[in-house]
């Protein structure tokens, strides 16, 4: 799948309902088993693959977390490590995209929800995890557009002092950071280039860095790691799950050479980005696009740091329980760290 394997909250009314009459809807026209299915009528159903679960941490986890429903459309699960109890403490700020291919996912999902408490605990920094409009029935750039409304609310949560400031006082609004991975690190990405391009929160909140986790990105033509489709069994998203993630998301007509998802056909593409971290997979079939966007970004005067984890594939921070996964994820949780906290 292009960017996890997850289920959202975000379903059809059928699936709210419980029990579909395919016959209803019409033919399949898109299918990416075990996780989406789009009938001809518009119909989208997305099977509970991946279990949901509320915000409440064990004590031992050493964090606290809560949702916030920001709008019918979009809410953030926040994640607050015990470090910052202390009154004088503040810590950096990570707003984080789950990936999906921009089709499935949830802030709820059990694998996000772990991930993200011990990110926080183990890089001593509250994260905002978002939960944004997912496509079909909600094309590209709504993500992006979720992703920046994100943000000004943000500002206007430390402006205000409202009811959430309790947590915003531990947030340091001068150390923000965009993270994501998958579809989740090409929201981030897009946001930040849309935030630095304008300016617009310039004064309000300083982006130190951007964290891409193995970056859904594409394009027309295949890079040798998108067809080298033997390593698909190890990484959980495929050449033809790619694309019909594209084809779900991208403005209708589009072709893969769209700057949202090859940012690389504008000269100028992130040129005014702060330094950026971003993590690669071995089997994975981003590896090489991955690789070239680092390689144009340095071109580019952009200080990017790349790190290509062997012996694992994509998503395996969320998706892969083997010994050698929590080998990968310790060295990432280390890395994350260092960067955040340079």
């Amino acid at each position: 799948m292009a960017t996890i394997s997850f289920s959202h909250n975000h379903q059809s009314s059928d699936n709210r309902r419980g029990g579909t009459h395919h016959h209803r809807h019409g033919p399949v026209v898109e299918e990416i088993e075990g996780l989406i299915k789009v009938f001809n009528d518009g119909c989208v159903e997305r099977p509970p693959i991946v279990p949901t679960v509320s915000p409440t941490l064990h004590p031992s986890a050493k964090a606290t977390a809560f949702d916030i429903k920001l709008s019918n459309d979009t809410s953030v699960r926040v994640y607050v490590p015990d470090a910052a109890a202390s009154p004088s403490v503040t810590l950096p700020l990570l707003v984080y995209f789950h990936g999906g291919g921009f089709c499935v996912g949830s802030t709820a999902w059990s694998c996000y929800h772990d991930f993200l408490a011990s990110l926080a605990v183990k890089t001593r920094c509250v994260v905002v995890s978002v939960n944004y409009r997912l496509a079909p029935e909600h094309r590209l750039p709504a993500a992006y557009d979720d992703g920046v409304s994100v943000l000004s609310w943000l500002v206007k949560q430390q402006i205000s002092h409202g009811g959430y400031s309790s947590w915003v006082s531990k947030c340091n609004l001068s150390n923000v950071l965009l993270a994501g991975d998958s579809a989740g690190a090409n929201i981030a990405y897009q946001v930040a280039v849309r935030v630095t391009a304008s300016g617009k929160y310039v004064n309000s909140l300083n982006l130190k860095g951007i964290v891409l986790i193995h970056p859904f990105f594409g394009g027309e033509s295949r890079t040798s790691s998108e067809k080298q489709q033997h390593h698909s069994k190890s990484s959980a998203l495929t050449l033809s799950a790619s694309d019909a993630y594209w084809r779900l998301a991208l403005p209708r007509g589009a072709s893969r050479d769209h700057p949202w998802c090859n940012p690389l056909v504008i000269s100028s593409a992130g040129a005014k980005l702060p330094t950026m971290l971003v993590f690669m997979a071995e089997f994975d079939i981003l590896k090489d696009r991955n690789l070239e966007m680092c390689r144009v970004m340095r071109s580019h005067g952009k200080r990017v740091e790349g790190i290509v984890h062997g012996g694992v594939g994509h998503a395996f921070h969320i998706l892969d329980y083997s010994s050698v996964s929590r080998d990968r994820i310790h060295d990432m949780m280390c890395r994350l760290h260092n960067f955040i906290h340079p």
